[in-house]
């Protein structure tokens, strides 16, 4: 057991799946997993391990920001053994053609965060994705044609930010989309030598302010699983 997961050595698979919503967790665990068992319900994270083709894979939530999912991330790698972490979570499209329920794979992060800058001295560490990952979910998508977006995304520590104009600057240098997590999530794995990936779908547009439910994006995001499931 570690600090905040109350699994045992063995409770988590290699891989895992990791939704920001600790109920997002719960029904991907139910509807796409068999067998499916709960090893954490520390501060209502939800953690499951159950099978998907006969393979191991567990998913849990991680809470929103870069401290929160640092955390889970170093207690799932150094503790646990995870090797392959998945972020499977909702975003807001900062591009026209970054359309509401589009999948976006993230390449790399931007990130307004300071806690790299506290991590490298001030100076600017880019986060990037496992080739690995990222070149099987692509494949991935294309058998199962599934559309994909892929690029640059921005990990913000605000959601509500002052100046509800600022997404136009990073626009403008290719941005697809903002999220909170993935920065913190590829900075862990990339110091611990294990792989990672963030596939996303769009939730709200900045740019034309349409957005979706909480239960929709609880529930219905099903494409970036199919892909997830499949990177095991």
């Amino acid at each position: 057991m570690s600090t905040h997961i109350a699994a045992k050595k063995g409770d988590i698979a290699k891989t895992i799946l990791l939704p920001g919503d600790p109920l997002r967790a719960k029904w991907i665990a139910k509807t796409f997993l068999e067998n499916p068992v709960c090893f954490n319900e520390v501060r209502g994270i939800l953690g499951y391990t159950g099978t998907y083709q006969g393979k191991p894979i567990s998913v849990m939530g991680t809470g929103m920001g870069i401290p929160s999912m640092s955390i889970y991330a170093h207690e799932l790698i150094t503790e646990f053994g995870v090797k392959n972490l998945i972020r499977v979570g909702s975003s807001g499209s900062y591009q026209k053609e970054v359309k509401v329920r589009d999948v976006v794979l993230a390449m790399a992060t931007s990130t307004n965060s300071g806690i790299n800058k506290l991590r490298f001295g001030g100076a600017d560490y880019a986060p990037t994705a496992s080739f690995e990952l990222f070149q099987k979910a692509v494949e991935v998508a294309k058998q199962k044609n599934i559309a994909i977006k892929a690029g640059n995304v921005l990990t913000s520590d605000q959601f509500y930010g002052d100046d509800i104009e600022s997404y136009k600057k990073w626009s403008k240098f290719g941005i697809l989309c903002v999220e909170m997590e993935t920065a913190g999530l590829y900075t862990i794995a990339a110091k611990h030598k294990v792989n990672a990936l963030a596939i996303l779908t769009v939730s709200d547009s900045l740019v034309t302010g349409e957005s979706t439910t909480s239960k929709e994006r609880e529930t219905s995001f099903k494409d970036m699983i199919n892909i997830a499931l499949e990177l095991n």
